[in-house]
């Protein structure tokens, strides 16, 4: 695949894959609900087997592995090369499989959802490839449909895809059982990542390794959830051993898509989940509640006019944690109409703060401390 057309493809293809659970609070109706819902019921081997990680095609990025996405690099990023860091860093893509035939993806999809999973880990895993060698599993991800509903077809298709992402995260932790650790994923895969950190490292051994946490694009409770993940907010720069996490709008905000349903569930404290308590750590500031300004974001991944290659841009955009959300301000770069309702920029989470991203993430790998 050729990386220098990854970015504009990345940013429609990730809001084809997001704007089909937001369009159904937005306008609702059971014509939207009908056109995205997998056909069916749940059936657990309908994806097929369970994914061996002790072979590399289960997969997308890994040490070794030839033609890796993840090491991808925006045009005049001389970055030293990750080999030389010293981080495991553990990825979860967000949602590619925009199909209705199957609650969950098979492992190995091919075509268009093949197509979008290695552009995420080009356009979002490669931000830590200067802190290390990045490891992507592929799982059999949910469905987007499974998030439009709350019924056991749709808990049983997270729950399916959750049981790949802890196999993979176990023969991670075979593969590298020294060293600091950084894990990352957006959207369906920081879903993912929450509960990874409350069932696999919240109060465990493996809590001491962690040197940062970037579960970006869903939200955390500081009162509901944040307690039992076993890491504290970031709330200084050179904080190590914290998580990061943030949803992106424009101004004026309406978050009312995401938050109403989110303010009727519960945490996983069993406390009823409030949409003040979102966590919101500002990636510009590094810090929990931090506000920047556009002189203060080191780089945007902006694509050149033709779309050929991507560019990191300085001091365009700047960003304010505001009641849960992250607020950005500035001059926008062309990076394309992709807004969803409500001025939310989920689609950029990244790529509006790329560079500090990666610089976070080498930040807070030299504060680490074993």
């Amino acid at each position: 695949m050729c990386a220098r057309r990854f970015l504009i493809a990345i940013f429609i293809l990730t809001v084809l894959a997001v704007a089909g659970f937001f369009a159904i609070f937005q306008w609702g109706g059971n014509v939207l609900l009908k056109g995205a819902t997998p056909t069916g019921h749940f059936v657990a081997n309908a994806a097929g087997g369970a994914p061996d990680y002790s072979q590399t095609a289960a997969w997308i990025s890994r040490p070794g592995l030839a033609d890796d996405p993840s090491r991808w690099r925006p045009d005049g990023d001389a970055q030293a090369d990750p080999t030389t860091r010293d981080a495991h860093v553990f990825y979860i893509h967000p949602t590619t499989y925009l199909e209705r035939d199957k609650w969950n993806a098979p492992l190995l999809p091919g075509g268009q959802t093949e197509f979008r999973t290695r552009l995420f880990a080009q356009s979002q895993a490669s931000a830590f490839n200067s802190a290390g060698e990045i490891w992507a599993p592929r799982y059999r991800q949910a469905a987007f449909g499974a998030f439009l509903l709350d019924d056991k077809d749709a808990r049983a298709a997270l729950d399916l895809a959750f049981t790949d992402v802890t196999a993979a995260f176990d023969e991670f932790l075979k593969q590298n059982p020294d060293g600091p650790i950084i894990l990352a994923a957006h959207s369906q895969g920081a879903l993912h990542l929450e509960r990874l950190l409350r069932e696999k490292v919240a109060g465990k051994p493996i809590a001491r390794r962690i040197a940062a946490a970037y579960v970006v694009g869903w939200p955390i409770s500081t009162s509901a959830d944040l307690p039992a993940l076993g890491l504290p907010a970031c709330r200084s720069a050179d904080q190590a051993g914290c998580i990061l996490s943030w949803m992106t709008f424009g101004e004026p905000a309406n978050p009312d898509i995401v938050l109403n349903s989110y303010e009727k569930s519960s945490g996983f404290l069993g406390k009823t989940r409030k949409r003040e308590d979102v966590l919101c750590v500002n990636p510009l500031t590094g810090s929990q509640n931090g506000a920047a300004g556009p002189a203060d974001n080191p780089g945007t991944l902006v694509p050149t006019a033709d779309f050929g290659s991507a560019t990191l841009v300085p001091g365009k955009v700047g960003a304010r944690c505001d009641r849960g959300l992250l607020l950005v301000n500035g001059e926008i770069p062309p990076l394309g109409p992709y807004a969803l309702p409500g001025n939310n920029y989920h689609v950029y989470d990244y790529a509006f703060f790329w560079q500090a991203i990666r610089n976070d993430a080498e930040r807070r790998l030299k504060a680490w401390r074993p």
